[in-house]
């Protein structure tokens, strides 16, 4: 009896030390289990929060951007509003040039045909006034004519000219002047020295000074003038060239003519 029992007691004792045994190993799985489990937590945790600092990240990267963005806009707004203040002066100017540019029109048609009139006018000058340089002052009209067909020169180029012209001859009233020429004298072709004194007299003398004359307005022709007058002449001719000082000077002269 006593041996059975002490089998069952030692069957007994083997069993709960198996059943600890077996307590023990589930006990350690459940610890592995708790603690992978808690591992994949930790790192999902890591992979989450790494998630969401790339997330503020991207955010404070797209914060800057939108800021960039907003900053390029106004100063392209107000780069435009610029551009529209400088459209509108433009407009402006352009509105402006466009009523010269008919005011300009008009007015070319208005001054040809006064450039055409300025020249026969001057024309009829030369051809009554004394007979100084009479080819040089021609030929200038002349070449003025020609001008006025040419369509390479403006007409306010044209314009120019002819005030340069009338100019030219304004100025010829202003001073004396001597220079050669060759006249017909006696039915001879002789060369003499002209002496001009403004537009008051027009004088000749040949290169021998042995003849002298001056025009005169009334015959329309150059008349003889007495041996009183050669030196006078001779002395004038060397004023003119700045071959003796200014002096007094005995010369032709029309006479007044009486007011009508």
């Amino acid at each position: 009896m006593k041996k059975q029992r002490m089998k069952a007691v030692a069957l007994t004792t083997v069993l709960s030390a198996g059943a600890l045994m077996g307590s023990a190993a589930m006990a350690d799985q459940t610890l592995d289990q708790i603690l992978q489990v808690s591992q994949a937590k930790t790192t999902l945790a890591q992979d989450s929060q790494q998630r969401i600092d790339r997330l503020a990240q991207e955010t404070e990267d797209l914060l800057a951007q939108f800021k960039q963005v907003n900053k390029q806009i106004e100063d392209m707004r107000l780069y435009n509003s610029q551009l529209e203040k400088q459209i509108a002066n433009q407009l402006a100017v352009i509105k402006d040039l466009d009523e010269s540019i008919e005011n300009v029109t008009v007015i070319e048609r208005r001054i040809q045909p006064l450039v055409l009139r300025m020249l026969d006018a001057l024309e009829q000058f030369v051809e009554l006034d004394k007979p100084f340089k009479l080819e040089e002052r021609l030929d200038r009209i002349a070449m003025l004519r020609n001008n006025q067909e040419r369509a390479d020169i403006s007409v306010a180029e044209k314009f120019r000219q002819v005030l340069e012209a009338y100019k030219i001859e304004s100025e010829y009233g202003r001073f004396i002047e001597a220079y050669r020429d060759t006249l017909n004298i006696g039915g001879q072709d002789r060369e003499v020295n002209i002496l001009r004194i403004g537009r008051v007299s027009l004088m000749y003398q040949t290169t021998d000074t042995e003849q002298s004359g001056a025009w005169d307005p009334e015959q329309a022709a150059w008349v003889e003038l007495d041996d009183s007058y050669r030196n006078h002449i001779l002395k004038g001719l060397r004023i003119a060239r700045n071959q003796a000082s200014k002096d007094i000077m005995f010369v032709p002269v029309q006479a007044p003519e009486a007011a009508q």
